[in-house]
């Protein structure tokens, strides 16, 4: 690929900004965090605007140096963008707070943190399993800090489940897809009035690539991995021995066929959530940060929160979480100052009141050890243990994949071996750009 000269300007600028970041990190220790040393960092965030300037203030509560810490709420969809133009114009933020859904397009904009100022063993001491996902290849160090995560969680009505006489929220898909004849409600000619769960569909299931994903790697499909020469790559489980992706495939997409008892669900009904707000869908498959905006947007709804339905077979635990994670851009002009926000707010106390302010849970070990009196909080801090999550595409370049994927396989267009590897080569060429 033939670069332009303003190209190769820039990627040089990122060259001696990484050599400079490695320099920081490699001599800077952690021992000053309450002395007055951080000075101005800005802070560009995906997280809700309101949650993160409650984290600030307490944080300042706590170390009054963190005046002249301030956060920005940017749009997940224009974050690269604006990012690389900041630091083009020597404008970059010190710190960026955002998920692994968009860590594989920043990462050529951020600064590595190498392992001699976050040893591999103190990292995994202090965070959850998916921090791992920051990890970059080769031995060069993490991408960031992990800050919050955002587990996929089960909504439902019980004001439903009681009318139908269920007495609790499945704890297994195999049981969710038992529960379908007692609760789904079809006129004689097959129209859905009332459904148990929206799965079988892309476009009008809200949270529908953090569901599949859930059910991969809940199967031990991996999504996407690192080859042994470090080229990042997807895997859908195509090609594994019992083809466990197309498992996955054919149970989610039962859920729309006529024919079957397990069809609760189809392309002409409204958006997941917005069915479940009006009462006409018994469980919902979303994040717990949608925990207060359910319980505002429709208060006359009985809401019960569970963890999400595991495979009956399976040995071990998993659900999608979306982590965020601080990370440092090149062009920081304060990247000691931020590397300290960025230690100090995974403290103890200050985790405590993040999880508090935002609606999420603490990413470090040591708030996840007790669970709180809060029950919706203690289904999200044990589900926080066992998130997982992958290296992906945009959710915008990935979204249009995974509905392609779904629409084959339920339009009869492609058998369920094809649609996922054909979804799994558009996937890898998205990654290997």
């Amino acid at each position: 690929m033939k670069l332009s000269l303003f190209q190769v300007i820039l990627f040089g600028i990122f060259g001696i900004a990484a050599f400079i970041g490695l320099f920081v990190f490699a001599t800077y220790t952690n021992k000053n965090t309450g002395s007055n040393t951080i000075g101005t960092v800005v802070i560009w965030g995906t997280l809700p605007d309101a949650g993160m300037q409650h984290v600030l203030v307490a944080a300042n509560q706590t170390n009054e140096t963190f005046k002249s810490v301030s956060y920005m709420q940017k749009n997940p969809a224009t974050l690269v963008a604006d990012l690389a133009t900041a630091i083009a114009t020597g404008a970059a933020p010190d710190l960026i707070l955002a998920s692994q859904e968009e860590l594989r397009s920043l990462a050529k904009f951020v600064m590595p943190i190498p392992f001699s100022a976050l040893p591999a063993r103190t990292f995994a001491d202090t965070f959850i399993g998916e921090g791992s996902l920051l990890t970059i290849p080769g031995g060069v160090g993490y991408y960031g800090i992990p800050f919050l995560v955002d587990p996929l969680v089960l909504f439902s009505n019980r004001s439903i489940l009681a009318s139908s006489g269920i007495a609790r929220p499945p704890a297994t898909w195999e049981a969710l897809v038992g529960l379908v004849p007692k609760v789904a409600t079809l006129t004689p000619s097959r129209q859905i009035t009332r459904g148990l769960v929206a799965l079988g569909t892309y476009d009008n299931v809200h949270n529908a690539r953090g569901i599949l994903s859930s059910l991969f790697l809940q199967t031990g499909v991996p999504v996407s991995g690192y080859s042994t020469t470090g080229t990042l790559a997807a895997n859908l489980g195509s090609a594994a021995d019992g083809a466990p992706g197309q498992a996955v495939l054919g149970f989610y997409t039962q859920f729309t066929d006529p024919s079957k008892v397990s069809y609760t669900w189809n392309a002409s009904l409204p958006d997941s959530q917005q069915a479940f707000l009006s009462g006409d869908l018994a469980l919902y498959l979303g994040y717990v940060s949608e925990t207060r905006f359910l319980a505002t947007a429709n208060p006359n709804l009985d809401i019960d929160v569970a963890p999400l339905p595991q495979p009956a077979t399976a040995s071990v635990k998993g659900t999608y979480g979306l982590l965020y994670s601080f990370l440092i851009p090149r062009g920081a002009m304060n990247s000691a100052g931020a590397y300290q926000v960025a230690t100090f707010l995974t403290n103890a106390p200050l985790q405590a009141a993040a999880a508090a302010a935002t609606g999420l849970v603490p990413a470090a070990l040591a708030e996840l050890a007790a669970a709180p009196s809060d029950p919706v909080a203690a289904v999200a801090y044990a589900e926080a243990l066992y998130a997982k999550g992958w290296l992906s595409p945009a959710p915008a370049a990935t979204d249009p994949i995974f509905s392609s994927m779904i629409g084959n396989v339920i339009s009869g267009r492609l058998n369920l071996q094809t649609a996922l590897a054909s979804a799994e080569r558009s996937l890898s060429a998205l990654l290997q750009q």
